[in-house]
């Protein structure tokens, strides 16, 4: 699949998946190790950046515990119409930025955000795009964190075996996390195993 048709699927994403589909189910599980990796490094002012933040739903649950400067980053602009509706107080008071994350976060200066976080997003960004993980760490001050999937749910094909697909459209790509940003300079910091995702935090080397 070609990284042209990869970006469509999710910006044109409707239904399962969707930016309303989220929003509907609202903060959750993963919403909370988000902020319990950032109260453990960060103080309440600090600058968050959320990779592929959809209608907001982990945003919305770091706003509700008193972050106050809130980013986020969307391909889809059906999100940012379901956060207004959603999440209004947030949509009003964030900075939310839509277009696909390996041409937006080349933008932002060295240093940008003190925590940049993605949460079952990187794992749909196409192994040609894959540059961006250093632009990733390069725009983290302090704090990273991946709350990805990076183990098969399922039985790839034998000529993919590190890709599976959500549906017909919409490819996963395995990847150890915690390999790839401590190649590119950043300490692992801590790890949480859930049923689904694997959570990661690191921090920018001093």
């Amino acid at each position: 699949m070609e990284p042209d048709s990869v970006r469509e699927s999710w910006e044109n994403r409707a239904g399962e998946y969707s930016p309303a589909y989220y929003a509907h189910y609202g903060p959750n599980e993963t919403s909370a190790l988000i902020r319990e990796a950032l109260d453990a490094h960060l103080d309440r002012d600090a600058a968050v950046l959320e990779l592929g933040c959809g209608s907001g739903r982990h945003l919305e649950h770091l706003a509700s515990h008193g972050f106050e400067d809130l980013s986020g980053i969307d391909i889809n602009a059906e999100a940012f119409e379901t956060m207004r509706e959603t999440y209004p107080e947030l949509a009003a008071d964030g900075t939310f930025y839509c277009g696909a994350i390996e041409d937006l976060v080349e933008e932002f200066d060295d240093g940008a955000f003190d925590a940049v976080y993605s949460v079952e997003t990187l794992q749909h960004l196409h192994p040609d795009v894959e540059s961006a993980f250093a632009e990733i760490a390069r725009i983290t001050d302090d704090i990273l964190v991946t709350a990805e999937i990076e183990d098969p749910t399922r039985e790839s094909a034998p000529d993919e075996p590190d890709v599976n697909y959500v549906d017909d459209e919409t490819p996963l790509y395995y990847r150890d996390w915690g390999e790839i940003f401590t190649s590119l300079g950043l300490v692992e910091v801590d790890i949480v195993r859930g049923d689904r995702d694997t959570t990661r935090t690191f921090r920018v080397a001093d």
